[in-house]
């Protein structure tokens, strides 16, 4: 407690030059922010924002590529503007209570299910930061209604306008609000490093596959523009595909690592949060794989999972262990095969009709796969590998950057306690 009993805090991170300054008051919201509940009389505003867990607030025809809320429903919609903040109580994953986000696109309106303030202050670049960070989570939780629904918070305006929160100087405000400022740029840069290269890889998996119809790839390497036309083969025929299931409540398969499609990232292939089949609690029966095998996983082809392996273990039914039956296709090969658009784009077609879309065996036995011969394949894995490779190294150095920000928004943030 501070002086008259007002309630401060200390971070465990503070630069150097505030250390000797006093600790943080904490203040309701209520006392620094006014809630905004001034109503779209008459429709007079169109444009409809909507706040994101991810991404913040965005326009909604940008989010959900079309007006959820149409023309004359927008009426006792709450008029927000630039520089007002936004509560959703929607939660998710990334937002256990609701994400809170500041509205940095312009005038718009919001549904009246969100709670809308703004600052007394125009710089309120630090609060931006901290209702990013879980150190207003605690209160919330002990603020909303026990009979919430389960996927949304049930709290009054004033209850979250009374919320605690950290009121330090203006000038250690921007001083924190700054460092984040530029680590957000930073993880930005590196965002757009990652996305680059993997833009720059579906350029090359076009071009390095024809398109279907087609005999050749648009983009051959020098050494083999003069080698004969790719021949058409029945994928049945250059791949076997796992058949017979195993009990992953036996052993000794019950300890072996468990790969379910969640397992597999769009794209990329990497192979993230496996546990073994006892720690997954699975009981169904599990196909067989080793490292020979390529993981596709059949359920929304357009998803485009495909996996390589590089230990034995068991996998979802829903996901086909498929490895090379002849010379004339290589593992490598068969990896961006699978992954090339000519086959998602097939593959989808042929998807199952019902409510999961799926591809069959049949179905993926006959697709017409376009081989060159064996060492061209390879000059086309490894090509398209270093791609992946380099994906992998930015991606990993973009986790580090994230996991960083978090460690010292925690180390920055006080954490309020319920009560």
């Amino acid at each position: 407690m501070g002086k008259q009993g007002v309630k401060t805090v200390v971070p465990r991170l503070r630069f150097p030059e505030f250390r000797k300054m006093a600790s943080w008051p904490i203040v309701p919201l209520e006392r620094i922010a006014a809630r905004i509940s001034t109503k779209n009389c008459n429709g007079q505003v169109t444009r409809v924002l909507t706040n994101s867990a991810e991404f913040g607030v965005l326009d909604q025809r940008d989010y959900f590529d079309k007006d959820i809320a149409t023309a004359g429903k927008v009426d006792g919609y709450y008029v927000v503007s630039k520089g007002d903040y936004v509560y959703n109580p929607r939660t998710s994953a990334i937002a256990p209570v609701g994400p809170i986000s500041r509205n940095n696109l312009g005038e718009g309106v919001m549904s009246p299910l969100y709670t809308v303030f703004c600052f007394s202050e125009e710089k309120t670049d630090f609060y931006e930061h901290y209702f990013k960070s879980p150190g207003w989570h605690s209160y919330l939780r002990s603020a909303a209604s026990t009979g919430a629904r389960h996927d949304r918070m049930s709290i009054t305006a004033g209850a979250f306008m009374r919320m605690p929160v950290p009121s330090p100087s203006r000038e250690e405000q921007q001083k924190i609000a700054d460092c984040l400022t530029s680590l957000e740029e930073v993880i930005a840069a590196q965002g757009r490093k990652v996305e680059a290269l993997k833009v720059h890889k579906r350029g090359l998996m076009q071009q390095l596959f024809p398109l279907e119809g087609e005999a050749l790839p648009r983009l051959r390497f020098p050494e083999f523009r003069d080698a004969p036309e790719w021949a058409e083969r029945p994928l049945c025929q250059v791949i076997e595909v796992a058949s017979g299931q195993v009990d992953p409540t036996e052993a000794p398969y019950c300890d072996f690592p468990h790969v379910g499609g969640e397992n597999i990232e769009s794209e990329t292939g990497s192979l993230v949060g496996l546990k073994s089949a006892r720690e997954d609690g699975v009981t169904s029966g599990k196909y067989l794989f080793d490292e020979k095998d390529v993981l596709y996983s059949k359920i929304r082809p357009i998803l485009n999972k495909v996996a390589v392996p590089d230990f034995n273990g068991i996998c979802s039914a829903d996901i086909y262990p498929i490895r090379p039956s002849s010379s004339d296709i290589t593992r490598q090969f068969l990896v961006y095969l699978l992954r090339s658009a000519s086959f998602v784009e097939y593959a989808t077609k042929h998807s199952e009709r019902g409510k999961i879309p799926k591809i069959n065996r049949e179905a993926l036995a006959a697709y017409g796969a376009r081989l060159p011969q064996q060492v061209e394949q390879q000059r086309i894995a490894d090509c398209l590998f270093s791609v992946d490779t380099a994906i992998t190294a930015e991606s990993a150095q973009l986790t580090v950057l994230k996991t960083h920000k978090q460690g010292l928004m925690q180390q920055l943030f006080p954490a309020q306690r319920a009560g």
